[in-house]
C-alpha cells in the first residue's frame, strides 16, 4: 500500500472519507469533457505563473482561472442577436444600437458593462453575428440544458478558457457543480507523472497557443483589458505522490500528442482516454484498500446480434466494479477500529474525539448525526451509514456515469449494462496504443496489458480454464472486433493468418 499524504488543515467536506481514498474529488456530474476543460484552466493559470506542471509542495495547488464574462454574455446570454441581425441587414448603425440597448439591460455579472469596442472590431454587424454563431456551434456537449454561465466553447486557445460560475446581476461566484475539482486531480496526476515537461510543449501548439487564428477570433469578442479574478482556487488533494496510474495516463497523452493527428482532432481522444484512466484509477484505489491484488480486468463484449456468455460475464463484472467503491468506504472507516488507540477507548466521548481527528466527523453543526449512539461500536455503525449515504450521492455513481460518457459501457441489445465499447472509444484506443501498425493479436494483448481488457481467447484464459466460458466464444468476440476495425478503416488483412491494426496518424518508421 502506498503511503497516503496528510489531509489538508482546512477541509471543504462533510467528512474526510471519499477524499482520503480517491482525492478531492471524483465527481459524477463533471463529465470527462468538463474535467478536461477544468484541467486546462488550471494549466493555463499555472503556465502563466511559470509553474506549468511543477508542484513545489504536495497538495498546495492555488491557481486563478479567468471569468471572461464579456465573452460569455455575448455567446450564451444574447438570445436576440440573430433576430437583430436579420432585421437590420442593411443598417449596421441601427443593428448595433438595438443590440447595445438590449445587452445593457440583459447582461449579468459585469459592473458598468460597455460593449462598444465590438463595433470598432467588426466591419459589419452581420460579421459579428456570424462569428458568434460559429462559436456557439462549438459548444462542448452542445445539446444540454445547463445555464448560460455553465456553457463552454471548444478550447481553441487560452482565450477560450474560463471557469464555471454562478452569475447574478452585478456579481458572480465560482461553482463546483460542473467544475467539481476532477480537473484539478488530472492536473496533479500529470504533474506527478514526471512527464509534464514533455507534455507542456505539445499543448503549447494548440490549447495554449494564443496566436492561432481561432483563438484570435475568440479574443476579438473580449475587451482589451480582460477582467481577471484575484481569487485563487485552492484545496485540491490527491492522496499519493506516485502511482503507476499517473505514468499510464501521461504515456497515453504523449502517444496522442506526439502522433501526426491534427492538434485539435486529438482533443476528443484525449478526453476519452482520460476518462478511461480515471475509471481504472478509481477502481484500483478501491481494490488496493480491499486488499485485492489481482490485476483489474474488464470483459469487453464486441456487440453481436445474439446473446453470448461474454455478455453475461461482462455484465457481472460491471456490477462487481460498481460495488467496489462502497465496500472500500466501509473498509477504510473500519481501519480505525483495528488500531491500539481505539482499543484503549473507555467511553463514547473519546470515540467521538478520535473520529473527529481521523475523519473530521461529525461536524460541530451536525452533532445530531450521532444521537442515540451509546457505545463506540454503535458510533462506528452510524458513521459508516452516514459515509455510505454521502458516498452514494456522487463517487458511487462515478464508474457508471463515466463508463457511459466515454463509450465503454452500453445497454445495447439488453436491459443490463455491461462493457461494450463504442466506435469512438475503439478509435481512441487504436490511436493511443498503435504507433503505426500492429499485428491484431499483439493489439489485443496490448489492450490487456495496458487497460486489463479481455477480448480474445488468450486474454480470457483464466476464465476459460475455470469453466466460466469457452475459448470459441472469445475467439468469435475477437473476430467481431476485427470486423469492426476493418469497417472503420483501422485494420488491414494481408492473408488468412495475418491482420494488422493501423493508426492512420501514427509516427512513421522514419520518425515523422
Amino acid at each position: 500500500m502506498h503511503k497516503r499524504l496528510p489531509r489538508p488543515v482546512k477541509i471543504d467536506a462533510d467528512m474526510w472519507v471519499d477524499e482520503a481514498i480517491w482525492g478531492h474529488r471524483l465527481y459524477d456530474e463533471q463529465t470527462p469533457w468538463l474535467c478536461f476543460m477544468e484541467f486546462l484552466n488550471v494549466l493555463q493559470s499555472e503556465f502563466e505563473a511559470g509553474r506549468g506542471f511543477i508542484e513545489l509542495e504536495a497538495n498546495k495547488l492555488a491557481y486563478s482561472p479567468k471569468s471572461r464574462l464579456y465573452l460569455r454574455n455575448i455567446l450564451f446570454n444574447n438570445p436576440q442577436l440573430s433576430l437583430i441581425a436579420s432585421r437590420n441587414r442593411h443598417d449596421d448603425k441601427e443593428a448595433w444600437s438595438q443590440w447595445f440597448e438590449i445587452m445593457d439591460k440583459g447582461q449579468a455579472g459585469i459592473v458598468n458593462a460597455d460593449f462598444s469596442y465590438l463595433e470598432k472590431r467588426f466591419l459589419k454587424f452581420e460579421n459579428f453575428a456570424a462569428v458568434v454563431q460559429f462559436l456557439r456551434e462549438t459548444t462542448i456537449e452542445g445539446e444540454n440544458n445547463k445555464r448560460w454561465s455553465s456553457q463552454f466553447i471548444f478550447p481553441y486557445g487560452p482565450d477560450c478558457l474560463y471557469e464555471d460560475l454562478k452569475v447574478k446581476e452585478g456579481s458572480y461566484t465560482n461553482d463546483r457543480r460542473f467544475f467539481g475539482r476532477t480537473g484539478e486531480l488530472l492536473y496533479l496526476m500529470l504533474t506527478r507523472s514526471g512527464k509534464g515537461d514533455q507534455i507542456l510543449p505539445l499543448l503549447n501548439k494548440s490549447v495554449l497557443n494564443q496566436a492561432n487564428k481561432f483563438n484570435r477570433l475568440v479574443a476579438a469578442l473580449e475587451p482589451n483589458e480582460t477582467i481577471t479574478s484575484s481569487v485563487f482556487r485552492s484545496g485540491a488533494y490527491l492522496p499519493y505522490l506516485d502511482l503507476p496510474e499517473y505514468q499510464a495516463i501521461a504515456d497515453d497523452w504523449l502517444g496522442l500528442l506526439q502522433s501526426n493527428i491534427p492538434n485539435y482532432d486529438a482533443i476528443p481522444h484525449l478526453v476519452n482516454i482520460t476518462g478511461l484512466h480515471f475509471i481504472i484509477y478509481s477502481l484500483n484505489r478501491a481494490k488496493a484498500l480491499l486488499g485485492e491484488n489481482e490485476k483489474l480486468t474488464f470483459v469487453l463484449e464486441i456487440v453481436s446480434q445474439k446473446k453470448t456468455v461474454i455478455r453475461d460475464l461482462s455484465s457481472e463484472l460491471y456490477i462487481e466494479h460498481n460495488n467496489l467503491s462502497r465496500r472500500a468506504v466501509e473498509v477504510y472507516i473500519r481501519e480505525v477500529v483495528e488500531t491500539d488507540l481505539w482499543r484503549q477507548i473507555t467511553d463514547i466521548t473519546e470515540a467521538r474525539d478520535i473520529l473527529k481527528k481521523e475523519y473530521d466527523w461529525p461536524k460541530d453543526n451536525k452533532e445530531s448525526e450521532v444521537e442515540f449512539a451509546s457505545t463506540p461500536d454503535e458510533l462506528i455503525t452510524k458513521f459508516i451509514a452516514a459515509a455510505i449515504k454521502r458516498h452514494k450521492q456522487h463517487v458511487d455513481k462515478f464508474h457508471g456515469v463515466w463508463s457511459k460518457e466515454i463509450g465503454l459501457s452500453s445497454r445495447r441489445g439488453t436491459k443490463r449494462l455491461r462493457y461494450a465499447p463504442q466506435d469512438m472509444l475503439i478509435k481512441s484506443l487504436v490511436l493511443s496504443v498503435v504507433p503505426k501498425r500492429m499485428e491484431f493479436q499483439d493489439f489485443l494483448e496490448k489492450l490487456y496489458e495496458k487497460y486489463g481488457f479481455i477480448i480474445g481467447d488468450k486474454q480470457a484464459q483464466r476464465l476459460t480454464d475455470s469453466g466460466r466460458a469457452d475459448m470459441e466464444a472469445f475467439s468469435d468476440n475477437a473476430r467481431r472486433l476485427e470486423q469492426r476495425l476493418s469497417s472503420m478503416g483501422l485494420l488491414r488483412r494481408l492473408s488468412d493468418a495475418c491482420a494488422y491494426v493501423e493508426n492512420p496518424f501514427g509516427i512513421r518508421e522514419d520518425g515523422n
